[in-house]
């Protein structure tokens, strides 16, 4: 692997000074767990200790619940107006502007995720409140007149509480993509961020706490999903549940919320795959695998971690992804010239090298990989692997990884492709590398992915339908769909005159 050149000045692996103790955020302030329960987060580039964390049990979360549901039924966020409500949001992202350096270095210290993307990281959370403010303004409703006797209208109200449950990939990102849209249509919101990564939720916190947000509009409690999860997803007063993470933690969270008739929003698990043509251009095509599956250290779950690739292309693409990723720059999170930096936890780190040693196992060939530099020893790093000579049957060709590996998968027709591409139990995202257009817009329709990119990289509109199809998930956010799980529809009838209305109960039963 090629080591990225000693500078003059090298950039420190540990975070100066250790951040504050991180506190649950309820009823607008900052609190310890009822119980008085700490645990620690850890730094990925070196499982230092970087804080502790206040442990949250049902207690609190009833408490935070308790706090939203009072401000939701008696405080004025609900009864405000879109415009005020916008307003906050707006203020919200401005706030995250100016905190943005801060807010990418805690989620370095939290993540490991390299600081370039870090920051990227920090101005999407600010123009997702941005582009929610301005949505909240936008909602309307539908009329239905009945010539001159009805008018009748069906508007979109707010539902309540939401349970927010956040994972630790992204965090900070991911939470206002959930937080943003609840606020804009008058929910009140409790967020349960990953034990992992907790601390950039602690900032948000802070933040609305600057910007005066009503207290109990925005609750926060820590802890583990078994215990403060599970209370959040099984409380009475929480009609709505949205939830980005594992598959299986989806199944069980819509199990224990099932009694309860709530409502959710699941942003599940992905195996997608990125399909090259002979026909593409190449070079492009190159930049965008490599980015798909390496950025963000491979812990994103729209990655394209499957590699399709045209029999005719196959040896002469592969020798170059090889030489691209042996270049990958591997190393210190905080070095701005860093590509991938260590993966979330020992855990984790642990599971991707698992996955590493069963497709050796399973006969595929590992054309880049291996150990990392001993100076890297102490984190989680883990090398970008790819695998080449991978059959789609093959573990590592069905199962979600989430981290820096890519396979190679070859293929000869159209058809084959698709049989390949929909040949896993995921179907979140999926991208097509081609000049001839027609078939690429034929197979997108037919990829069963709820999400499908025609030469280009996973570039996000904030406009459109973000979900996916089989065990990725179930419902869709962004845009205006957010609101179609944030809100419920209500229907008012009005009469418009004196329409008949039939008169029970005014014969004389008695000379019956």
């Amino acid at each position: 692997m090629n080591q990225v050149k000693a500078e003059a000045q090298p950039v420190p692996m540990s975070f100066e000074g250790m951040p504050r103790p991180a506190l649950h955020f309820i009823d607008g302030a900052f609190v310890e767990s009822a119980k008085g329960g700490w645990f620690d987060t850890l730094n990925p580039t070196t499982n230092e200790v970087l804080t502790q964390v206040a442990e949250g049990t049902e207690e609190d979360v009833h408490r935070a619940v308790e706090a939203a549901y009072r401000a939701f039924h008696e405080g004025p966020w609900g009864r405000m107006t879109a415009k005020e409500r916008a307003r906050y949001l707006v203020q919200i992202a401005d706030a995250i502007e100016r905190h943005g350096e801060e807010l990418a270095r805690i989620e370095v210290a939290d993540t490991g995720l390299p600081i370039a993307q870090a920051r990227g990281q920090a101005a999407r959370a600010a123009e997702n409140f941005r582009f929610f403010a301005e949505m909240a303004t936008r909602i309307t409703g539908e009329t239905f007149p009945v010539g001159d006797a009805f008018l009748n209208y069906a508007i979109r109200v707010p539902v309540g509480v939401a349970g927010l449950i956040t994972p630790w990939n992204t965090p900070l990102m991911l939470a206002t993509w959930k937080i943003a849209p609840c606020l804009a249509a008058g929910n009140t919101a409790v967020l349960k961020p990953a034990e992992w990564s907790p601390l950039t939720a602690t900032k948000l916190a802070e933040i609305m706490q600057e910007v005066d947000l009503p207290p109990g509009v925005f609750n926060l409690v820590h802890g583990f999903g078994e215990v403060a999860g599970d209370a959040l997803v099984r409380h009475p007063k929480v009609p709505l549940i949205s939830f980005t993470g594992e598959t299986v933690t989806g199944r069980t969270i819509m199990r224990n919320g099932a009694d309860g008739l709530k409502r959710f929003s699941m942003e599940l698990g992905g195996k997608s795959p990125v399909i090259v043509f002979d026909d593409a251009d190449l070079d492009r095509a190159l930049d965008a695998v490599v980015f798909g599956v390496y950025s963000l250290n491979g812990e994103r779950c729209t990655a394209s971690s499957r590699l399709l690739i045209q029999e005719t292309i196959r040896e002469e693409f592969e020798a170059r992804l090889a030489e691209r990723v042996r270049r990958i720059r591997l190393g210190n999170p905080l070095d701005p010239a860093t590509e991938v930096g260590p993966l979330i936890h020992s855990e984790h780190k642990t599971r991707v090298e698992r996955y590493l040693d069963i497709g050796l196992r399973e006969g595929a060939v590992m054309a880049v990989g291996g150990d990392v530099p001993e100076d890297l020893a102490r984190g989680n790093f883990v090398r970008p692997t790819l695998f080449v000579d991978v059959k789609n049957d093959m573990r590592i060709a069905q199962e979600e990884i989430f981290g820096p590996v890519l396979v190679s998968i070859p293929f000869t027709t159209e058809e084959e492709a698709l049989q390949l591409a929909n040949g896993v139990s995921y179907g979140l995202a999926a991208y097509i590398w081609t000049r001839d257009l027609e078939r690429a817009h034929r197979l997108a329709r037919r990829i069963d992915a709820g999400m499908a990119w025609i030469n280009s990289q996973n570039v996000r509109d904030l406009r459109t339908p973000f979900g996916g199809m089989k065990m990725s998930g179930v419902g869709r956010e962004g845009g205006h769909y957010s609101f179609e799980f944030y809100t419920e529809w209500k229907t008012i009838h009005v009469a418009l005159g004196q329409h008949p209305i039939p008169r029970f109960g005014l014969a004389d039963h008695a000379g019956a």
